[in-house]
């Protein structure tokens, strides 16, 4: 058995890209740690050390995000250390002054953060230097922190930069692993030892003398190391209420004038402080232990000069700035219209008037989603009001593209709008995860490096229309088989687009989306099933729910079996399992999926749909003017694809720690397509549903010649 699965993993490893790393040999590092640091701050006048450094390295953006909303000095540190995110557990600020032994020092209370903060894998990069017979060098406490094995021990310390005269002539050589604190930035932004509650607490000027503080101090470490050590240097943590993207550089052989990214962010210009990790040891030529998140920091393409680079980097926080800003507004737009809408329908069509102003609203509400991705095409963040950029372009859109879906041939088809929405909708996000995820990476309903969720492949909410989308398209193309009497053939044209749509939302590297794939298998089953006119039961859904997850298990532990640097977080869950560590995930996840049942900005949605979707089914005539009983009369299959729609979407809320969106979205998509076909159908002639609901063909003509 053991040969088999070291065979299959030679298999996979050949097969699948970046499986492969190349020897790492013995070498010297040394990591600076700026705290607070950002791109914005640079320039060859103001820190011409920084400047100078940042010409002669690679350079990318550093998201320091850890386990709080924002990371502290401490925090920071102390994930360099274990390789993860990390938290101490208690008010943020600086890490402790480490008390001296020898040459060296102890971090004091080091033992805390295993007894208490449960922090069991704290020391991870200092165990391994030491099990490797090396030694560890650290300047100030910060670094004394990343550095300290599991006993909080560091083998050679001094307590500052302006003590690196003291240290012993041969420090530098004999330790090839040295890491160095400077905090000058950082300090004056606490207030009683603990970070500032405020985004500016010092003003620009006095934010420019610490900045030339940390650059003379970055200057004399330069000054000190051996010309063949390699540079990083990291903009460890946040200095106020609100995260940023941070400064990352690594100096070396060939990497100078190119972007810094890793494969754990699948960016070229992105890296996570756990990278900063794997990158002290590889470049030491260390093992890096299992335990390790993170991956070595890799030159990417050209940046154009540092100047340039420095402009797309500081741009690229911005950007991301804007969309956390903007997020709850948006959101907050997004419901209000979501219930309005239903509500103005509601009434409307109480009174058998105004379904042709329901069904603009309805697909241009549902046309609203992918625009929010198709507006990153335009180069708003370059604008001088970016969020008001942003908002217009988004709007110009939808607009665009609801006018689009009214306006060709397919109009006077009920299905036509729908599948031009669901269609260009489900070919963005599709494209997107094949080149990437440029459009999702910095959208208002994607994720930014900034908050630092998630970097690549296929967000919560983007599943949600993904699957959406991709279900009622097929299930469009399905209608047309079955009015042909072609029943196994419309099973196919659910079941083959929605398995190969699901297997690219949950394939690592490229949607990498666990609880996505959890609940697009049931929803496919049910639709395909419903297609094939066979019973969906509890037992039935139950088993599709299960051969979900066996499916997205089997995909995490092929990506298992890849070398732990290039494998994704599915992979990485296979490693919880195995090592007891999968339940504090899970548990946390479930904690994460039941706060969002109490979001105003999304359970609105569901509220709201899920109300509109329960009466005008159980009382068409007074509810809905029978506008959904005529969109299921004219196609049964739009029924199939509705139905497994809502269970892909109750599902994914119930699997994903983003819960309440998933079912929004899925409802937010689904529902007004739904409503715009019922609209044309019923416009077309009464459905003997419609007139099971007590109306008469003579009240359809009215109710058209009115809208």
């Amino acid at each position: 058995m053991k040969r088999t699965l070291v065979a299959f993993a030679m298999l996979v490893s050949a097969l699948w890209p970046g499986t492969a790393q190349a020897a790492q040999p013995a070498g010297r590092v040394a990591l600076i740690g700026v705290p607070g640091l950002q791109w914005s701050d640079l320039g060859p006048d103001a820190t011409p050390n920084l400047w100078r450094l940042a010409g002669q390295s690679a350079v990318g953006s550093l998201s320091v995000r850890t386990v709080g909303k924002v990371t502290c000095p401490y925090d920071g540190w102390l994930t360099v250390s274990a390789g993860v995110r990390s938290s101490v557990g208690y008010g943020c600020g600086l890490p402790p002054t480490p008390e001296p032994s020898g040459a060296g020092a102890v971090v004091p209370g080091y033992d805390y953060l295993f007894r208490v903060a449960r922090q069991r894998n704290s020391g991870a990069l200092g165990e391994a230097v030491h099990a490797a017979g090396a030694c560890t060098l650290a300047v100030g406490p910060g670094a004394a922190l990343a550095l300290a094995d599991r006993r909080g021990a560091v083998d050679v310390y001094a307590p500052s930069p302006a003590n690196l005269p003291d240290l012993p002539a041969d420090a530098f050589t004999r330790c090839p692993v040295a890491a160095v604190d400077v905090d000058d930035l950082i300090r004056p932004y606490l207030a009683g030892g603990r970070l500032s509650g405020a985004e500016d607490a010092l003003g620009p000027d006095r934010r420019a003398r610490a900045l030339r503080d940390a650059d003379a101090a970055v200057g004399a470490v330069l000054a000190a190391l051996p010309p063949d050590t390699r540079v990083l240097l990291a903009g460890l943590s946040d200095h106020g209420n609100t995260p940023h993207l941070r400064v990352a550089m690594m100096r070396g052989a060939d990497v100078a004038g190119r972007f810094l990214g890793a494969a754990s962010t699948h960016r070229e210009d992105v890296t996570i402080l756990p990278d900063v990790t794997a990158t002290v040891l590889t470049a030491a030529g260390v093992p890096v232990p299992d335990t390790v998140i993170g991956v070595p920091w890799r030159a990417g393409g050209r940046t154009g000069g540092v100047g340039a680079a420095r402009d797309e980097l500081a741009g690229a926080d911005r950007a991301g700035q804007t969309i956390r800003d903007l997020s709850g507004v948006f959101f907050t737009s997004v419901a209000v219209l979501q219930v309005a809408f239903y509500l103005v329908a509601f009434l409307l069509m109480r009174r058998r008037r105004g379904t042709g102003a329901i069904r603009v609203a309805a697909l241009a509400l549902a046309a609203l989603p992918v625009s929010t991705y198709l507006v990153n095409l335009l180069p708003w963040r370059h604008a001088g009001a970016p969020a008001l950029a942003l908002t217009g372009g988004i709007a110009a859109i939808t607009a665009a593209l609801a006018a689009m879906a009214l306006a060709g041939p397919w109009r006077r088809d009920p299905l036509g709008p729908l599948a031009v929405v669901a269609g260009v909708t489900a070919a963005v996000l599709a494209g997107d995860l094949l080149t990437g995820t440029p459009l999702q990476l910095n959208s208002v309903m994607g994720y930014t490096a900034v908050v630092g969720a998630r970097y690549y492949g296929l967000g919560n909410i983007p599943f949600a229309l993904f699957a959406t989308s991709v279900l009622l398209l097929a299930t469009a193309f399905a209608h047309r088989l079955t009015a042909r009497d072609r029943r196994t053939a419309a099973v196919a044209a659910v079941a083959v687009p929605g398995c190969a749509a699901m297997i690219l939302g949950g394939w690592p590297g490229v949607g990498s989306d666990f609880g996505g794939v959890i609940a697009f298998v049931p929803g496919i089953a049910v639709a395909s099933l419903l297609l094939a006119g066979r019973r969906v039961s509890i037992v039935k859904l139950g088993s599709f729910c299960v051969a979900g997850g066996v499916t997205v298990m089997a995909i995490a532990f092929l990506d298992h079996l890849r070398p732990p640097g290039s494998q994704t977080h599915l992979g990485r869950f296979v490693g919880q399992v195995i090592t007891g560590e999968a339940l504090e995930v899970i548990a946390r996840k479930l904690g994460a999926m039941l706060n969002t049942l109490l979001s105003p900005n999304l359970m609105p949605i569901v509220l709201a749909a899920a109300a509109f979707l329960v009466y005008g089914l159980l009382r068409p005539g007074t509810a809905s003017a029978g506008v959904l009983p005529a969109a299921f009369d004219h196609s049964p299959a739009l029924k199939a694809g509705l139905i497994g729609t809502l269970v892909s979407g109750v599902v994914g809320m119930l699997v994903n720690d983003s819960g309440a969106a998933v079912l929004s979205m899925a409802l937010a998509l689904g529902l007004p397509l739904v409503l715009s076909a019922g609209v044309q159908a019923l416009r077309g002639g009464a459905s003997p549903a419609y007139a099971e609901a007590g109306q008469q063909p003579a009240r359809s003509s009215r109710v058209s010649r009115r809208s």
